[in-house]
C-alpha cells in the first residue's frame, strides 16, 4: 500500500503498511472521514513523521488520542494549531516548561517548533472523531504505533522518551534502558499533573542527555 509519508519513515515501515491490519485500518478510516468529522485534517494524519523524520528523530512524547474538539488537531500531539486555545494539557506542559527553564508561556499552541528538531510528537491513536474521544481507539492504529515505537527503539541509540501517564509507560517493555534514556512522570493532564508532572524538569533532563551523547540539544 502506497502511504504518504516522509521517505526515511516509509524506507523502515514499508512492511508494516502490508500487513493486513494496515490495509483494513486505511479503508476503516477513509470510510469515517466520508462520513463525517473526523480529526485531525486527512492531510495531516502523518504530519508528526514528516517533520520530524525517522533519521533526525531524537525525542518521543507519547500521546494518546488527537484532540477532538474543532480546529484543535493539528497532527502532533498536545500541539494545537496556531490561534487555538490550549488545552488544559498543553497549558500544563508549558507551565513544566517555564519552572523547568524559565521559558515564557509561549504564545502560539503549535509544537511545530519542537518537532522540526527531531521531537516525534506521536499520538497512539493518529484520528479521532468529532467530539467523540477513544471514538478510533482498537481500529489498529495502536498496533502501528506500538511497531514505529519498537522500531525507532531497536534501529537507533541514545533516544529521549518521554512516556507521561500510564498509557504512556505501558511502552516501556519496547524501549531497552541501556540504549536509551526514558523519562516517565505523570501525565499532564489537570487529573494527574500535581501527582508527580510538575517538577520532573524532562527538558533540562532531555538536554543534558542529548549533549552528553554527543547531539544538539532542543531548542524548547
Amino acid at each position: 500500500m502506497d502511504v504518504r509519508i516522509e521517505s526515511s519513515w516509509k524506507d523502515v515501515l514499508k512492511e508494516e503498511f502490508t500487513k493486513p491490519y494496515f490495509i483494513q485500518l486505511v479503508q476503516d478510516i477513509k470510510r469515517s472521514y466520508q462520513h463525517g468529522a473526523v480529526y485531525p485534517a486527512a492531510k495531516d494524519i502523518f504530519r508528526a513523521f514528516e517533520l520530524s523524520s525517522f533519521t533526525n528523530t531524537k525525542v518521543i512524547i507519547l500521546g494518546q488520542d488527537p484532540y477532538h474538539g474543532i480546529g484543535q488537531a493539528d497532527g502532533l500531539a498536545f500541539s494545537v494549531a496556531r490561534g487555538i486555545a490550549f488545552p488544559p494539557s498543553l497549558q500544563n506542559i508549558f507551565l513544566e516548561l517555564k519552572t523547568d527553564l524559565g521559558i515564557p508561556i509561549p504564545t502560539s499552541g503549535s509544537l511545530e517548533g519542537w518537532a522540526q528538531q527531531g521531537v516525534l510528537l506521536l499520538n497512539a491513536t493518529l484520528t479521532v472523531e468529532a467530539s467523540k474521544p477513544g471514538s478510533h481507539q482498537k481500529k489498529g492504529w495502536e498496533i502501528f504505533t506500538d511497531a514505529v515505537i519498537q522500531t525507532i527503539a531497536s534501529r537507533k541509540e541514545h533516544l529521549v522518551f518521554m512516556l507521561w501517564g500510564s498509557y504512556a509507560q505501558k511502552k516501556n517493555a519496547f524501549i531497552d534502558p541501556k540504549k536509551h534514556l526514558i523519562l516517565q512522570a505523570a501525565h499532564p493532564s489537570p487529573l494527574a499533573a500535581h501527582r508527580g508532572f510538575f517538577g520532573h524538569k524532562p527538558f533540562t533532563k532531555a538536554n543534558t542527555y542529548l549533549m552528553d551523547t554527543g547531539q544538539q540539544p532542543i531548542t524548547w
